[in-house]
């Protein structure tokens, strides 16, 4: 409901008022490199393990930095609630840095993982901290719109990253996949300064009460995380052991990470996370499938496949841009009910383009739902958080959240990959199997979100 404050204003306040320029700027900046070196070391990568003769080492390169991570979350969930998001910003900066120059300068593959396990803690530090952020210095009519920003800031070198990776690693080297980033970070942050210092500073507190055993399970998922990813890149019997080690370590540890009601889909927080972990494992389940099937089944070139996966991105940007403009819905089930639901019949139809006597237009048609389902549903979730949490657990939510993310998405890419070597080759059975427990995935989300408002439809603080 309006009041009469922002009545009396002549407009209201945007993402780019004096205020809150800078902030803006420096956020969007700072998830965009995040979201760069993420994709870009998946391209260097290959490069990387040639020229330092550390191909033994390949998989711990990105299950290390994807480990510290998980518990980097945790810890400035609990730091943010405790003293504020400044700290956790600047060292989130300064691990992320640090880890680039270290990878950067690595002259041995050992010590290019050191790095990427030091710049994977920074970056886990950061995400949550700009998260809170936004719940401490944007007023709540603008966290639609900020985390829209935030999606097409991770959408667009999603489009161009690996290409712009590719040209570095081809004429400049690989090491300045690394080596550039930070020249663009530390602007970044410093950007940011004026307003994390607009908020003040919070008084010092105590960790909550069990944030010892939170920071005790984080290190056990994170281990379990990085046998998961680990897992996810061998074959045969040695992969399905990781992995069973793996899930179990994760079905033991994540629950006491995530709100409580979690496994039961508790009304409020706990569907919020769920729905979020459900979504994430559906749309990036289908996405490693696609440009295989339409490889091997449609005769596509690696290009022209890599191309859908382009306009479902496209289809992301545009529905976060739609979700922060359109008015706010009657019930807060509605953007996500909306969304999963795009994602369920969205990646369902791509199964549909399997069979040969359909046109390779269902699965680009599809797959373009899909992301717009995505768009409509992550901002609106991450919004959603923020309302449901008092201001000494915005910290400890955020985090939670994006632990939902991580940790659902590893663990279907890593039983996708189990599918997919099953047999001689992949073929068209693996192919639907996939696709159809992703669209169940998303369905059971668009089923239960209805239960991420309150009991009797009341939205909290309304």
């Amino acid at each position: 409901m309006p009041s009469t404050a922002v009545i009396s204003e002549p407009t209201a306040p945007g993402l780019f008022a004096p205020r809150l320029r800078a902030m803006t700027v420096g956020s969007v900046a700072l998830i965009s490199l995040l979201a760069f070196e993420a994709l870009a070391v998946g391209t260097a990568m290959p490069t990387v393990a040639r020229s330092l003769d550390g191909l033994a080492l390949y998989g711990i390169a990105f299950g290390g930095p994807f480990a510290t991570g998980v518990l980097a979350m945790v810890v400035s969930g609990i730091w943010c609630d405790a003293r504020g998001p400044r700290g956790p910003m600047w060292h989130g900066v300064a691990w992320f840095v640090v880890g680039l120059l270290i990878a950067g300068t690595a002259p041995v593959m050992s010590a290019l993982v050191v790095g990427r396990v030091v710049q994977g803690f920074g970056s886990g530090l950061l995400s949550v901290a700009l998260y809170v952020i936004v719940a401490q210095a944007y007023p709540s009519e603008l966290h639609r719109r900020i985390f829209a920003a935030f999606a097409a800031a991770w959408v667009v070198p999603s489009l161009v990253g690996p290409a712009v990776a590719g040209l570095i690693v081809q004429y400049l080297g690989w090491r300045w996949v690394f080596l550039a980033v930070p020249a663009v970070a530390v602007p970044a942050v410093l950007l940011i300064h004026p307003g994390l210092r607009s908020l003040g500073r919070s008084a010092a507190t105590s960790p909550s009460a069990g944030a010892a055993a939170r920071i005790g399970w984080a290190c056990g998922a994170a281990v379990s995380a990085a046998l998961l990813h680990i897992g996810g890149q061998q074959r045969g019997a040695t992969a399905l052991v990781l992995v069973a080690v793996a899930v179990g370590g994760l079905l033991v540890c994540a629950p006491r990470l995530l709100p409580a009601g979690f496994l039961r889909a508790a009304r409020g927080l706990p569907t919020v996370v769920g729905l979020r972990g459900l979504a994430s494992a559906a749309f990036v389940g289908a996405e490693v499938v696609i440009p295989l099937m339409l490889s091997r089944e449609r005769g596509l070139s690696p290009t022209a496949a890599g191309l859908v996966l382009t306009v479902g991105a496209l289809a992301w940007s545009a529905g976060s841009w739609l979700q922060g403009r359109i008015p706010v819905p009657a019930s807060r089930a509605s953007l996500p009910r909306a969304g999963l639901s795009c994602i369920t019949v969205g990646t369902a139809t791509v199964a549909l383009a399997v069979r040969p006597e359909l046109p390779v237009t269902v699965a680009v048609v599809g797959w373009a739902v899909a992301g717009l389902g995505m768009g409509l549903l992550y901002p609106s979730l991450s919004v959603l958080t923020l309302e449901l949490s008092e201001p000494g657990e915005q910290g400890r939510n955020s985090s939670s959240l994006q632990l939902s993310d991580s940790l659902f998405a590893a663990t279907v890419l890593a039983l996708t990959g189990a599918v997919l070597a099953t047999g001689s080759a992949p073929g068209p059975a693996s192919y639907t199997t996939t696709l159809v427990v992703a669209a169940a995935l998303a369905l059971l989300g668009a089923l239960l979100a209805g239960r991420v408002v309150l009991g009797g439809g009341v939205r909290h603080g309304s």
